[in-house]
């Protein structure tokens, strides 16, 4: 049964946007009617490059009725101020990841949200993907028995070598917890449920970075987040997961995530990737194997989450990227970081639902 499209305004068109818009045009739920960024002319190069109708000012966008939501992919900075904007116009809201900067900017929104009966949420939903879907799936079945720990790594050195603007990676809101954090945290969450404890050191390494990408070849960056975070999670389960996030690493080995279980071990995808692969190893057994994907959506399918805001919008029902998942690993990223200044462990006061599975 067809459902009426939700026409999406899509706000921020930097260099994460692209993707959005050539995957929110293949989901039969939504219509990209317009697109604005404080640049004009930024927005209206996307507008002509995917054929999206309109290229406006972010105030014409919000004042435009017939826009029921609005895709924020702004830098994190401008997150809360946007969402703010919109859902005050009355739109419901996916923001790109984090959901806003400040625990106060998110509870604000969610308040907001909450008092209009709108939607609010956002990435990542790589999660949504085959990958950690085909994951959940087998821990949900039972092939590695009761989950016990866990341990993800995002160890790199940095993005001034390759994004072509990279400064806000350095500055509040960014570092390699609140920029790939987001993608590890919410599957570890959607693994395993929500934490209760949290223990983390964290350092900078470089308390300045040189820009080697063009168009700002030269600039130097003066760093003010943290840029190697590592911490402990106690989950509700009993479960202790291990992660570390790092912008300082010049090279690693580690696996990107992995479950131990009673009766077995999986390895989990790129959790920053929509596919594969999945590799079990059971108790006994010499080698790992590799699993089928269960689910659909192994490409590149950003947007996903998007897509089932708009679905739950017409079929009136919880959306899985919503906004208790995503201030839950908003709080966990600031914990760590708490924890490390403070040198204590933080008791967590969010908790969220586990996402309802995708469909097979």
């Amino acid at each position: 049964m067809s459902v009426k499209r939700v026409r999406v305004g899509i706000i921020g068109c930097g260099n994460i946007s692209d993707i959005y818009f050539t995957n929110l045009r293949k989901f039969d739920v939504l219509e990209v009617a317009a697109c604005a960024d404080l640049v004009r002319e930024r927005a209206q190069e996307k507008a002509e490059k995917h054929a999206v109708p309109r290229a406006l000012p972010v105030e014409k966008l919000l004042a435009d009725k017939s826009i029921e939501l609005v895709v924020n992919l702004t830098i994190p900075n401008a997150h809360a101020q946007v969402a703010l904007a919109a859902l005050k116009a009355g739109k419901s809201v996916y923001n790109e990841k984090p959901l806003a900067v400040t625990r106060e900017d998110a509870q604000k929104l969610i308040r907001v949200a909450k008092s209009k009966k709108l939607l609010l949420g956002g990435a990542p939903d790589t999660f949504l993907g085959a990958g950690i879907q085909t994951c959940i799936k087998l821990i949900r079945d039972g092939w590695i028995g009761e989950p016990v720990a866990a341990t993800g790594f995002m160890l790199c050195h940095g993005h001034e070598s390759w994004h072509p603007d990279p400064e806000f990676y350095y500055k509040p809101g960014g570092g390699p917890m609140f920029d790939m954090g987001p993608y590890y945290l919410t599957a570890l969450v959607a693994l395993m449920g929500p934490v209760r404890r949290i223990c983390g050191s964290a350092r900078v390494t470089f308390p300045q970075r040189l820009i080697t990408s063009e168009p700002k070849r030269g600039t130097v960056i003066d760093v003010d987040v943290p840029t190697h975070v590592a911490g402990v999670m106690d989950f509700h389960t009993g479960a202790i997961a291990t992660i570390v996030t790092s912008f300082d690493v010049w090279g690693s080995a580690h696996p990107y995530v992995e479950i131990y279980g009673t009766s077995g071990s999986m390895q989990a995808p790129d959790p920053n990737s929509f596919g594969g692969p999945v590799k079990i190893r059971r108790a006994g057994a010499s080698e790992w194997s590799e699993i089928p994907l269960t689910h659909p959506h192994a490409e590149n399918s950003r947007g996903i989450g998007v897509a089932d805001m708009a679905l739950a919008l017409r079929e009136q029902r919880r959306h899985r990227a919503n906004e208790s998942l995503t201030y839950h690993v908003l709080d966990l990223m600031h914990a760590f970081h708490d924890s490390s200044t403070q040198g204590r462990h933080i008791d967590i006061q969010t908790t969220c639902d586990s996402p309802t599975p995708m469909p097979m």
